[in-house]
């Protein structure tokens, strides 16, 4: 009878985690339960026995639990966010966002003043000012559980100093202007249906925005112009199908919107600018 390894259980979990990345889902658990990165269990691991609680770890991904809820956190980016319950977890997708921002500000000393609406565990500000490492920012949430994320984060990553996190109402109480704008609000409609790793496990309010997802647009969308500063650029996460509402909604405060893809090829945000003159 053959000694069980690393690899075997791994692609026995694969077999039975139901999501769009079994297999990766299984290697960032079974890298968790042996307490190193992915990239050395992928090079050092393979053949080594199977921790004993890794099965544990598969059973709660298997009743659709998140991974990073399971883990503890998520890579974004360049960096590694602490997730958990009431949080929502950090999506590849949304790095679209930053990576438009390293575009806009090619060739220059990048944004000095960065703000994040609806902040959550600090996922966006705190992979702008690690990208940016001169940069100051302020991430805003209506959640204090989400908060305490994003202080823990900051603190971690060593940013807590160049950082002000707040709870609040999007930009209510905002002044100032800012190079950055970074905003992931929640765009999905109330009847629209989820998956349970979604549904039953993230916290709504960081979701769903009234009947057609555009509410929180209508509410962010008007006070950008009155904090983007001159040769800035604020981006905003949308839903797939709602490039040109929330465009329009851009061009009717007087900002030029741009629509950017995600690695899927699937519209993922708009870069609004002020027009020139």
């Amino acid at each position: 009878m053959s000694t069980p390894t690393v690899r075997a259980a791994i692609a026995d979990a694969a077999t039975r985690i139901q999501s769009a990345t079994p297999r990766l889902d299984a290697e960032l658990l079974m890298a968790h339960a042996l307490n190193v990165s992915h990239q050395d269990l992928l090079l050092k691991y393979l053949n080594d026995p199977p921790p004993a609680g890794f099965d544990a770890l598969v059973a709660r991904r298997i009743a659709h639990e998140p991974v990073g809820y399971i883990t503890g956190s998520r890579g974004f980016w360049s960096i590694e966010v602490a997730v958990g319950p009431g949080v929502l977890v950090p999506r590849a997708d949304s790095e679209t966002l930053i990576a438009a921002a390293v575009a806009h500000f090619a060739g220059s000393d990048g944004p000095k003043r960065v703000l994040d609406l609806g902040t959550g565990p600090g996922t966006l500000v705190l992979a702008a000012l690690a990208e940016w490492p001169e940069a100051t920012g302020v991430g805003v949430d209506a959640s204090d559980t989400a908060l305490a994320y994003a202080r823990r984060n900051a603190e971690t990553l060593g940013i807590a100093e160049r950082v002000e996190l707040r709870r609040g109402d999007w930009a209510t109480g905002i002044s100032g202007r800012f190079d950055l704008i970074l905003c992931n609000p929640p765009y999905i409609g109330t009847a629209e249906e989820l998956g349970p790793e979604v549904r039953d496990h993230e916290p709504p309010a960081a979701l769903f925005a009234g009947t057609d997802g555009l509410d929180d647009y209508r509410r962010i969308i008007p006070d950008l112009p009155r904090l983007l500063a001159p040769g800035g650029i604020a981006l905003v996460e949308i839903g797939w199908t709602q490039g040109e509402t929330v465009s329009a909604l851009m061009r009717r405060v007087g900002l030029d919107p741009v629509l950017h893809h995600d690695l899927g090829g699937r519209p993922r945000a708009i870069a609004a600018k002020m027009p020139r003159n």
